[in-house]
């Protein structure tokens, strides 16, 4: 039997906190599937295209793990992908409280879903997607926090 994750998110932008979390997760499971959320309702910075863009060049090469785009609730794409297990980075208690919440409400949408928290290391504890889309936009250099595709994105979006 395969054992199959999702590691969900927006990842507007991927920072290293992401590529960190994913790669310690593929070691835990036959196949990984980074899925990016399409959300309507939220205002991305960058497309859906780029954000597959940046997974991509930096995952390239990388064998158990699947790349995908998908809407609606997470447990119900888990279910259609057949995987067991859903993968969510914590960087500090404020992640738990609220990752915690959604965890038990997908435990009650789908009981047979698992979700797998693993800790941050303690190089990014401190990176999320918001910060340094904020450090950027005020042309600060956010290069350690985001891999170079990204960093180099966010500069040429941002100076616009």
């Amino acid at each position: 039997m395969t054992r199959i994750a999702v590691y969900p998110g927006s990842f507007d932008p991927l920072t290293n906190g992401h590529v960190d979390i994913l790669q310690r997760s593929m070691g835990l499971f036959d196949k990984v599937i980074i899925g990016i959320a399409v959300n309507s309702s939220k205002n991305f910075l960058f497309s859906i295209e780029e954000r597959l863009e940046f997974v991509r060049e930096v995952t390239e090469g990388w064998s158990n793990l699947e790349i995908d785009t998908f809407e609606g609730l997470t447990v119900d794409y888990c279910r259609k992908r057949g995987a067991k297990s859903i993968i969510r980075g914590l960087r500090a208690v404020t992640d738990f409280d609220y990752e915690y919440a959604i965890s038990l409400m997908n435990k009650k949408l789908a009981p047979e879903l698992e979700t797998i928290f693993l800790m941050s290391s303690n190089e990014y504890s401190f990176v999320s997607s918001t910060i340094v889309k904020e450090v950027a936009r005020h042309g600060r250099d956010v290069s350690a926090q985001v891999p170079d595709i990204v960093s180099k994105a966010l500069l040429k979006k941002l100076s616009k």
